[in-house]
């Protein structure tokens, strides 16, 4: 298993150059100035000469791409040219709000679409099976943006001032200023400057809230996520569930299943130890592809939640023709998928042991 895994991650290397090195040439081969795409008005010719000279887009292509590609190596994402900020300091302030916004969602997309998919399967052509695959083909039918906004409609505006109310908008309440991690964990240090892995992972409220037992931030970020994380979540569940289905029903036809039962083994047993276990590999897959999407940016989810993370900032680099912006979140987002696949073979081989063996 182990030599699998380092396989995969040496192959991944070649991925990894080939989708920045596309990332690259296609934003470059955007119709467009980037100077005045950034400096809107202010943009005269001599503003943009100086400009096009500072951030060395007056060289040849195949220089600005082996520039870009040794910072890489070094951990130096660039500067911004919309934002004039680093782009490590953007993603440290905004990959959170999307990753917290997937991770959310897609808890609740498992652990409401696996359980719909094994009781349809196994009640199958019953009421509650056809109910369940309509009410999934629905899920799936439903654009995000429309299934925003009434989310934030209903909840927002028609159960005002009851408990079911939940905000609209944002991560938490305007003005509210919890205190991160990182300057607690300051404080029991004498002082010491905090790590940009702990400011990092004190940008996630929940994440956040835990480590500093602030159970009002807790409840207040977890009230904040609950609309967007249903409104993107839905269209994974529905196909989770629908997978979930077809792949139970397959495995609760084969030999195996019916020598369990001839057994004596309990039902339940049967199905969960049984099939279920056998019929998770496709799920984990749909699974993984989906929690990828993710936290490559829920753009339409992002900006009807008023949440800036990676989606909006990525669309916003892309209009303003931010070349180090574009390449450094793509190539963030290509880490992730890389690192997701792995996780998904690593639950392969616990699901399947012929996948260790082999």
């Amino acid at each position: 298993m182990i030599v699998f895994l380092a396989r995969r991650l040496v192959t991944s290397v070649p991925v990894l150059i080939g989708i920045l090195f596309v990332t690259f040439l296609l934003g470059h081969l955007i119709p467009g100035d980037p100077c005045r795409a950034v400096l809107g008005e202010r943009a005269t010719d001599v503003v943009c000469d100086a400009f096009i000279a500072r951030n060395g887009l007056d060289k040849p292509l195949p220089e600005q791409f082996v520039i870009y590609v040794s910072n890489i190596v070094r951990g130096d994402f660039g500067e911004s040219l919309r934002y004039s900020r680093t782009i490590m300091d953007l993603l440290s302030e905004r990959l959170p709000v999307t990753m917290e916004l997937g991770l959310a969602a897609m808890v609740f997309a498992v652990t409401i679409g696996i359980p719909l998919g094994i009781v349809s399967a196994y009640k199958r052509n019953s009421a509650l099976d056809v109910g369940t695959m309509v009410g999934a083909n629905v899920g799936v039918s439903m654009p995000v943006f429309w299934l925003g906004l009434m989310l934030a409609y209903i909840f927002a505006v028609l159960l005002k001032d009851t408990p079911f109310a939940l905000p609209p908008s944002g991560r938490l309440p305007a003005g509210y200023q919890p205190t991160p991690f990182y300057e607690v964990w300051s404080l029991l240090q004498s002082g010491a400057s905090p790590s940009n892995l702990m400011v990092f992972i004190s940008r996630f409220n929940i994440l956040n809230a835990i480590l500093t037992l602030n159970g009002d931030l807790l409840i207040s970020a977890l009230r904040h996520l609950i609309l967007p994380a249903v409104a993107v979540g839905t269209i994974p569940m529905a196909i989770i569930a629908r997978m979930t289905r077809s792949s139970v029903l397959e495995t609760l036809g084969q030999d195996y299943v019916r020598t369990a039962r001839s057994k004596g083994l309990r039902e339940l047993a049967v199905v969960i130890n049984h099939a279920v276990r056998n019929a998770m590999l496709p799920v984990v897959t749909i699974i993984g592809l989906n929690f990828g999407l993710l936290v490559s940016g829920a753009v339409l989810t992002e900006t009807i939640f008023g949440l800036t993370g990676v989606g909006r900032t990525l669309v916003d680099g892309i209009t303003a023709r931010d070349y180090p912006l574009v390449q450094g979140f793509t190539i963030v987002i290509a880490v992730a998928f890389v690192l997701i696949n792995l996780v998904v073979d690593i639950i392969y081989g616990y699901l399947d042991p012929r996948i260790r063996l082999s």
